[in-house]
This record gives structure tokens, sequence and C-alpha cells, in this order.
């Protein structure tokens, strides 16, 4: 009897194995198709209302695309024509997308989109890229046609904006509606679940209009710690991520690994909100704080070398101006220019004014560590000079009420983006109401032209003024350092990526996980 049993026993082990053999194969084959990226947290995915996003390009679609040398190509839009003396633009769409919900996309949808984007009381920060627009024809179920009030060679680009779905967004709340935490999109990927704080699981979309994602799900894990997402790239909890230069450093040469270290037009600096008071009584002093910063050294020690000194927000675009003040790192001219304007040094090494001590402090955002680096870094440079700065990671950044942000922009494509709605003013995303009449007057020339020449000494004047009027006190560009497993094959490592990073995804429907 005892052997019965035992035989018994050892048949149920020997299933169990097989069973768990089978399972194991099965999640070895699931997780072949599904790659696990570690991303930033989402409190909605909202592309019209907001800029960044790596999801946004996953989901949804627009007229126009980048390729991966981030020049324009058709995206929902086959072919367009530019009738220069009307200023138009015609783009004629494809006749075979859908939402992910099977209706058919239409230029109902296009013209809904952008209009939305265009109303004041949407406070959408993309629409600064939009004024220029007169008006938006449909013509036909897939031709819609834009007429501007100037040329503007940046508009292609700004139609790589995300088509939103008109019968699910007509009259609803663009800033809080419930469709921005399970977005329906046109694009490669659909939400299947999105778990707050955890995770947003996409999964292929099978009616795809373009070519079909070879890679079934992507999760973006949730991962807002930077120290949390390299241990969990060490675990193999994640496939891919952006990992700063220090963390990602660790993975150079290690098998089952390959780190991307990629250019970007990506730059920190220190950003002054000219709605607070202080700046008011104190802007005078700037040049003295873009002075006594030794950009080289933040830039070798915070992120080991992986980017170059700024001096401008154009370094990586084909309309920079490299004859303008740089601001090199000189203590004694910051010094110069705190004296001429009546600032003494007191017993505490502190310049002070009027009886008040020159200093201030620099607000970061949670979770991003290379930026609390450079802004400490930089904060302590200050006070080698007499300034006495302080560096806060507030729960909630109060943008209103704060005297600075360790603040990051920058993009690859046209030079009117991030810049018009960045340096402008009352722009979009001018978030240190920063004025100056002649920027907006050399920035609205740049746009407004077609003109090659024009627009380059434009851009070169718009530098200028900038740099003798600073609206930041800018550090250096960093590149984006991603480490993905070895197995993901399709990563275009020469692509110029934009501000935070963004962009690897470009050509996300070519990968694959061998």
């Amino acid at each position: 009897m005892k052997r019965i049993i035992s035989l018994l026993l050892s048949v149920v082990m020997i299933c169990s194995l097989a069973a768990c053999g089978k399972s194991t194969s099965k999640e070895t084959t699931e997780k072949k198709d599904t790659l696990v990226y570690g991303s930033h947290d989402y409190t909605r995915i909202n592309p019209a209302m907001d800029e960044h996003g790596e999801i946004n390009s996953l989901i949804f679609s627009g007229l126009t695309a980048h390729d991966g040398e981030n020049k324009v190509i058709p995206g929902l839009a086959k072919s367009w024509k530019f009738d220069k003396e009307t200023c138009t633009y015609t783009f004629h769409m494809v006749d075979n997308a859908k939402w992910h919900d099977g209706t058919p996309v239409t230029a109902e949808d296009v013209k809904f989109t952008i209009e939305a984007i265009m109303d004041p009381k949407n406070e959408s920060e993309n629409a600064p890229n939009y004024e220029d627009i007169k008006e938006i024809k449909v013509i036909d179920e897939h031709t819609v046609a834009f007429t501007l009030t100037a040329p503007n060679v940046a508009f292609l680009d700004y139609m790589t904006m995300a088509v939103l779905p008109k019968h699910l967004l007509e009259g609803k709340n663009m800033q809080e509606d419930e469709f921005f935490r399970n977005p329906v999109g046109c694009g490669p990927y659909k939400v299947q679940s999105w778990d707050s704080g955890q995770s947003i699981i996409l999964v292929r979309n099978e009616e795809y209009f373009s070519e079909k994602a070879k890679i079934e799900k992507i999760v973006f894990k949730i991962v807002t710690d930077d120290n949390a997402k390299t241990l969990q790239m060490q675990s193999g909890e994640l496939d891919l991520a952006l990992l700063t230069p220090k963390d990602s450093k660790s993975f150079e040469g290690k098998q089952g690994y390959t780190v991307y270290n990629m250019k970007t037009s990506d730059y920190r600096g220190i950003m002054f909100n000219f709605a607070n008071q202080y700046w008011t009584d104190n802007k005078d002093l700037i040049p003295a704080i873009c002075y006594g910063l030794d950009r080289q050294a933040i830039l070798d020690t915070v992120v080991l070398g992986h980017g170059e000194v700024a001096y401008g927000p154009l370094q990586r675009n084909i309309y920079n101006n490299e004859n303008v003040e740089k601001y090199a790192f000189n203590q004694e001219k910051a010094k110069q220019v705190l004296q001429s304007a009546g600032c003494t040094i007191g017993e505490d090494g502190f310049y002070y004014r009027n009886d008040e001590k020159i200093g201030f402090t620099i607000s970061v955002g949670a979770g991003d560590q290379v930026r609390l680096d450079i802004a400490q870094a930089a904060a302590q440079q200050l006070k080698e000079i007499g300034i006495d700065v302080k560096v806060e990671v507030p729960a909630v950044v109060d943008w209103a009420g704060q005297q600075a942000y360790l603040i990051g922009w920058g993009s690859p494509y046209d030079a009117d983006d991030h810049t018009y709605k960045v340096f402008g003013t009352e722009k979009g995303a001018n978030y240190s109401s920063y004025s100056n009449k002649a920027v907006d007057k050399y920035l609205a020339q740049a746009r407004q032209s077609d003109d090659e020449p024009v627009r380059a000494e434009a851009y070169a004047k718009f530098q200028e003024e900038l740099a003798v009027d600073p609206a930041y006190a800018l550090i250096c560009y960093i590149d984006a350092d991603y480490v993905a497993k070895s197995e993901i094959k399709g990563i275009h490592k020469d692509t110029i990526m934009g501000h935070h990073g963004v962009g690897i995804f470009w050509n996300v429907t070519e990968w694959t996980i061998e």
C-alpha cells in the first residue's frame, strides 16, 4: 500500500513538475513579447494640454511624425501641400485609420483637436504653437486645410500633435475629463489597464493603420525614484530605463545589457521667477549668478561629462549663435557685478544690499536626482562668491510663488519649438514670467519667415538679446543614458533625443525581443 501511495505521489510530482515546466515556458514566451519600461508617474495622459510624455506617441498619432533624424514624415496624413499665396497647408489623410474603439478617424477629429488647444479657456501650454492659424477647414472626411496668418516653417513639426477623438471629447472638460485616465487613441498601442502609481499596460493595436508593432505588450512600470529604477534594472524587473549617468556606468560592459549614451537637445539651468518680488528688486544681479557658475565642474561631476556646457537654448540647432556672451566661470567678475550694484560683504561672508542678504532658493522637482545634484552643486558654487543659495524639493511645485527652479527645456526639432512659447511674453510654457520686447520681436520674425537667412539673423539677434537679459542661468546640456537588456533590438542609437530624453520610442513598431 505504501508503495502504491509512493508511486502515486511520484506521478503527481512528475505531473506537477511537467506543469511547472510548461508554465515557465509559457511565462518565458510571454516575457519575450512583453517589454517593461521604467517610467515616471502619470496623473493623466493628455497630449493636447501637456507637452511631455513618452507614452503619448505609443497611444496616439499625429498628422505628421518624426523619423530617426528628427525630420518630418507622414503620419495620419499620407501627403500634404502648401499654397504660398494663401498660406494654406492642405493635408490628405489615410482612409483606414480607426480609433481604438473602432470608430473611423476623420478630418473632423483633427479640427476638433487643434481648436481645443487654441481655445484660451483650455489653458494648453501648446497653444502658442498654433496661434498663427486663421482658419481650419474640413474639405472632406479625410482632407483638412489650415490657413495661417503668416508662414511658419515649424508648422509641419507641430502637426505631429496627437489627434484626439471628437466623438469622445466634444463638450467635455479638456483638463479634467476622465478620458485622460483611460485614453482612446489611434496609435500602435492601446491602453489595456492603468493601476495608479504602479503601471500602465499597453497592448498592440491589431488594427493600426500603419506597420503593426512586433512587440505585443509594453508595460510602463512606474518608478519615480532614480535609485529604485537602477536596482530594478539590475534585478531584471525592467527591460529598459533612462538612468542617471552615474547609474548607467555600472552597466557598461555588463553581460546582457546595452548602454545607449544618446545625444539630446535637453539643457538645464536656474530659471528665475520674475513674478516674484525678489527678482523685481534684484534682477540686475543675475549676471553675477551666471559668472559664478563653474559649469564644466558641474558637468563633469554630476553627469560625468555626458553633455556639454550650456550658454544658449539653441546650441544643438542649425541656428545656434556661438558669438554671444557665454558667462564663462569668473568669480572675480561675479563679485564685481555685485559690488557695482551696491552690495557689500558681511561678516558672514555673504553680500548684502539695503541690509538684506543676497540669496534665494532653488526648487527642484521630486524624484530627479540629476537635477537635485546640479542644483546643490550650483548652490555651493554661488555661496563661494557670497550669494546665499538654498535648495528645496517641495511636494508640489509653487510655480507662482517660488523664487527659482532647476528647469529643463530643449527640442531637437525646428528652432521655434521651445523658444517662442518658452521665452515669449505670456506664452503657454513661459513659467518664468520673462518678458523682453526685443526677444518677442525676433522670435516672431523667425517664425513668420520661410526665408532661411532671415530666420538665421532673427535667431542670432534673439540669442544675443537673451544673453544680455538672461531668463535663466544656463548650466549644461545632458545626454540621455538609456540602459536596455541586450535582447531588445531596434533601438536607434543615433537619434537626438528631446527634453527629458523623450523620443526613444519613435520607431517602437520595429523593435523586437530576441
